[in-house]
């Protein structure tokens, strides 16, 4: 997984100047180191760069802050790009989450390299959804039904139509319900999720929301439920869930079922399987 990582950090938008500007505007948003940036920009943004700008900030900030008149700016100063562009700033926006998670469970920067070798070519979409999130989805050191409740967590903090109307099978076999899910919204309270999902849960929470400033006794909550390969695993499938954040200020997130949620299964190849 950390080759994986330095993979994503080395991939580009297909323009390295907007690269710079993608990964130092998400840097500054999340009050994080940015990513590495492979050329200096001035301090003059063209109208286009501005607007990319502002919706990178945006995604980092709060994706469902997105609506329809910025994304519209969005689509009309990238054109053909726009997917790969999201994709750049969905690396720029939490590789460096995943950083500050990790040095904070004391796992160091996984991926980390202080020489980039760049990867102009290669093609961001394919790399992230295509390689990364199925290499994720595949590691199974976490049981289902944390997996799942932190995935749900996820979902409701980027407000995906799709995520939300999904139930992992595995997860419901292995005993989630929606009367334990339920108790997500409210879990510092909950009477049926354990410690271990309530540490977890306040753990996704600060990634989400507050990377810079993870709280020592969250960190600690992890250490105290989960292993070192666990924790890995748990921040790494915070980063998966929030690829959500590619398909949401796209309004690429519709619900696959008009009422109530669909059964779906990742399978051994780490791919998600529909009924």
């Amino acid at each position: 997984m950390p080759e994986r990582l330095n993979r994503l950090v080395a991939l580009s938008s297909g323009d390295p100047a907007l690269d710079t500007l993608i990964r130092l505007t998400c840097g500054r948003a999340l009050s994080l180191p940015p990513l590495p940036v492979p050329v200096e920009v001035g301090a003059e943004y063209t109208e286009a760069q501005s607007v990319v700008a502002a919706f990178a900030e945006q995604f980092a900030v709060d994706v469902s802050g997105i609506g329809d008149t910025q994304r519209a700016r969005f689509v009309a100063v990238t054109g053909e790009a726009a997917f790969r562009v999201v994709v750049a700033i969905f690396i720029a926006d939490f590789v460096p989450r995943v950083w500050a998670g990790c040095q904070a469970l004391g796992l160091g920067r996984p991926g980390w390299v202080t020489e980039v070798q760049w990867n102009v070519d290669a093609d961001p979409v394919e790399t992230v959804l295509g390689g990364f999130v199925p290499a994720v989805a595949r590691l199974r050191e976490l049981d289902a039904v944390t997996t799942e409740v932190v995935r749900l967590r996820g979902a409701e903090a980027h407000n995906c139509r799709l995520c939300k109307s999904l139930r992992e099978g595995h997860a419901l076999d292995a005993g989630g319900s929606e009367q334990l899910y339920r108790q997500i919204a409210d879990f510092e309270s909950s009477g049926d999720l354990s410690e271990a999902h309530q540490a977890a849960l306040r753990y996704v929470d600060a990634l989400v929301w507050t990377p810079a400033r993870i709280p020592t006794d969250v960190a600690a909550g992890v250490g105290a439920h989960f292993s070192e390969t666990q924790a890995l695993e748990l921040t790494l499938d915070v980063m998966r869930n929030a690829a959500n954040k590619i398909a949401v200020p796209l309004a690429a997130d519709a619900p696959r079922v008009a009422e109530g949620t669909e059964r779906y299964e990742v399978d051994e190849a780490g791919q998600t399987i529909f009924a």
